[in-house]
């Protein structure tokens, strides 16, 4: 059984996801739902799911990145996690902290892609007159967003469309491929997954 630690910055609707279906006969179990805000909501929704939280609160840390990361790595290294699965965590990790955890470390990325690292990916689909936009599971590697593609989910862009109703309508793509990923990955298949 493989042991997942879970890294989110807010309400953790993904966290969710990938809790949920880690039971049964999923080969991982969540450990631990970490995260950089003591407010997100998904702190007190991982408590209740019985899940072990921590909180370490990057605002005192400004500009010492490795400081923060130093303090969030102590509860992440005790719960000794297999894998770890960033779900809109929004602090970028430095290329120290990312080789720690090469090769076992997840984002999932409101973009298809390589299509639009970083953020405002659906303003951006949007104002380049897409026709379909998605989300895409990563390996993370040094470089923002540019890790291997293991999974993509796409979904139409519609006439009417605002970054909003498309964000909510790849948010529920996220939920279906993010867990179908970790489940292919834990078993050690990394050849792409492409869910409609």
């Amino acid at each position: 059984m493989k042991r997942v630690a879970i890294l989110i910055s807010g309400g953790g609707s993904n966290m969710l996801a990938l809790a949920r279906d880690m039971a049964g006969d999923h080969p991982c179990r969540p450990v631990l739902v970490a995260s950089n805000d003591p407010q997100a909501g998904g702190l007190a929704r991982a408590a209740g799911m019985g899940i072990s939280t921590a909180a370490v609160d990057h605002r005192p840390f400004g500009k010492d990145r490795a400081g923060f990361e130093a303090a969030l790595l102590e509860p992440i290294l005790q719960a000794r996690p297999d894998i770890l699965c960033l779900a809109g965590f929004m602090r970028i990790l430095t290329p120290d902290f990312v080789r720690r955890f090469q090769g076992r470390m997840l984002n999932i990325h409101p973009s298809l892609l390589p299509k639009y690292p970083g953020l405002d990916t659906h303003a951006r689909a949007l104002a380049a007159g897409d026709a379909e936009a998605g989300c895409s599971v990563h390996e993370v590697t040094a470089e923002l967003d540019m890790g291997p593609v293991l999974g993509q989910a796409r979904v139409p862009v519609l006439p009417g469309d605002d970054a909003a109703s498309l964000a909510a309508r790849v948010l529920v793509q996220e939920h279906r491929l993010y867990p179908a990923v970790l489940r292919r990955f834990a078993a050690g298949n990394r050849d792409p997954l492409l869910l409609r």
